[in-house]
Formats: C-alpha cells, structure tokens, sequence
C-alpha cells in the first residue's frame, strides 16, 4: 500500500520547480534588502531595484504555482509576464516619481495613483479574463476527472 501512496503523490515538473526556485530567489531578495538596511547600508542604490524585482518575482511565481498543471500554463504565460513587468516597471515608477507632487490624479498624488490604479487595479482587470479564457485548456479534463474518481475507489476498496 506504501507503494501506491508513494505512486499518488503529486509530481514536482520542472515549471513547478522552477517557480519555487522563483519563490526562494525572490525572498532572498527581499532578505537581502532587509539585512542590508538593518546593517545601516539603507541607503544604497541597489537596495530598491532587488527589492522591487524580489516582490514580482515571488508574486508571479506564486501564480505560476497555482495555475501549474502537469501539462504547463499555456497561454497564461502571456499574462504572468506581463504582470511582472507591470509590477516591476510600476513599482520603480511610483519609487522615482515625487511622493507629494501636483497636480493630482483622480484624487491621488502621481506616485500614490500609479501604486493604486496601475499595480492595484489594472492586474484585477487582466488576470480574471486570462483565467477565465483558458479555464478549459488547463483545468482538469474528463480523463483526469475519472483518474481522480479510480484513485479514490482504488483507496476505498484497500480500505
């Protein structure tokens, strides 16, 4: 039975692996900014861009995880890279722009905006559709449905 069990269990594609390389690579970055900043180098001028791209890089790579299947992302690709490209260029956008400058935009200083209406809004706007368009291309098919359905009689009956 350990055997089978052992069978089951989900495995790690490369796609997967890669995005969890993303995931540690990112919080690295972040870490380092952090430690840099704690040992009184928080002034330094790579301290905003490692951090900036640490923040995508785990932002993407944690969609990349959840949309993962055995059969890759598709189209969804086209998306992610996108939005870490918005996420990147936003977010070093509003760090170069003055925080309290005029005139305002939709109420808010430019930096301010940029953060909310660009990275807050627009990725709320892209990424439901990109799921929703290729829902059927990496959601599970009838053939994995009933896989699924024979592991779990399988185990049933072992049972």
């Amino acid at each position: 039975m350990a055997a089978s069990v052992a069978h089951d269990a989900p495995r790690v594609t490369p796609l997967k692996r890669g995005a969890l390389v993303g995931v540690a690579a990112g919080t690295s970055a972040i870490g380092a900014t952090y430690l840099a900043a704690f040992l009184g180098h928080g002034s330094a001028g790579w301290i905003p861009a490692v951090f900036v791209v640490g923040v995508a890089t785990i932002m993407v790579s944690m969609m990349v995880l959840g949309a993962a299947t055995g059969r890759g992302i598709g189209k969804l690709a086209l998306p992610f890279a996108f939005t870490w490209l918005l996420l990147v260029g936003g977010i070093a956008a509003a760090h170069l722009l003055p925080s309290a400058s005029r005139p305002y935009f939709l109420g808010l200083p430019p930096a301010a905006a940029l953060i909310l209406y660009g990275i807050g809004f627009l990725p709320i706007l892209v990424l439901p559709f990109a799921y929703a368009l290729t829902f059927d291309s990496i959601t599970l098919r009838p053939e994995d449905i009933e896989r699924v359905r024979a592991a779990g009689e399988a185990r049933e009956r072992a049972r």
